[in-house]
């Protein structure tokens, strides 16, 4: 166990360092929320309360940058294979599932980083911020997108000489968990179909608890939900990501 740990905070480091010297990296996945937020944000009518609709908008685009972020990530591995480094990395003492894990958990690293900047682009513009509800709304972010980016990897190793697979199946799946998760519209007055594939979602009780905790609604139902659905998420991402690595060649 001790060798396990020790094994994934080497990999940790090691896939952290590229992000540390480029941050510009962190910027590039957040590019497409960042329009989102400033062209999709100022269509949508204050809050029946009088509130601003950012309090609605912007935890679901922070759910949606990482979303982005971590789908992506496994082009990063995908790479490494092209050029035989994950080769290398096979045959080194490490332990195949430290291979995954810390790779996995270094996507809380951007993560944080890229909810920051948003929250501290909106501030000025009416969205109120709650820290403690902030805080917990990150640590649920951050067993989703553990998962999510092990889901990357998982898709990249299968993908193996072929990248035209991997674009194919991130592309074809981003948007509709995207939009059946309510981030840019809400689904509740949708036609009953679409609430049930909302419903089986995961991603829609993510969005839904950082709402939530956000707007500083720490004891909501939808905080529970959200914190199982994004368990949840991470344990399958983690167990199929470590079973893809040890099988990996």
């Amino acid at each position: 166990m001790t060798s396990l740990v020790t094994d994934t905070r080497v990999v940790f480091s090691r896939e952290l360092r590229p992000v540390l010297r480029d941050p510009f990296t962190v910027i590039f996945s957040m590019i497409q929320p960042l329009f989102f937020l400033g062209l999709f944000a100022p269509l949508l009518p204050d809050a029946p309360d009088g509130g601003s609709s950012l309090q609605w908008f912007v935890p679901g685009i922070i759910v949606m940058s990482c979303l982005f972020g971590s789908s992506m990530t496994g082009s990063n591995l995908l790479f490494e294979m092209q050029t035989g480094s994950h080769e290398r990395m096979l045959v080194t003492p490490l332990r195949r599932p430290a291979l995954l894990i810390g790779r996995a958990l270094k996507e809380i690293v951007p993560m944080i980083a890229q909810a920051a900047l948003i929250v501290a682009v909106c501030v000025p513009f009416g969205f109120e911020l709650h820290l403690a509800g902030a805080l917990l709304g990150l640590v649920v972010l951050a067993g989703f997108c553990v998962g999510l980016g092990a889901l990357s990897y998982t898709l990249a190793l299968a993908s193996k000489n072929k990248e035209w697979l991997f674009w194919t199946v991130q592309q074809t799946l981003l948007f509709p968990l995207l939009l059946l998760a309510g981030v840019l519209l809400p689904i509740e007055n949708g036609p009953g179909w679409l609430q049930t594939l909302s419903r089986i979602n995961p991603m829609t009780y993510v969005v839904d608890a950082e709402r939530a905790l956000f707007n500083g609604e720490v004891l909501a139902r939808t905080t529970l939900d959200g914190l199982v659905a994004a368990v949840l998420v991470g344990l399958l991402g983690l167990a199929v990501g470590v079973r893809a690595m040890r099988r990996s060649d």
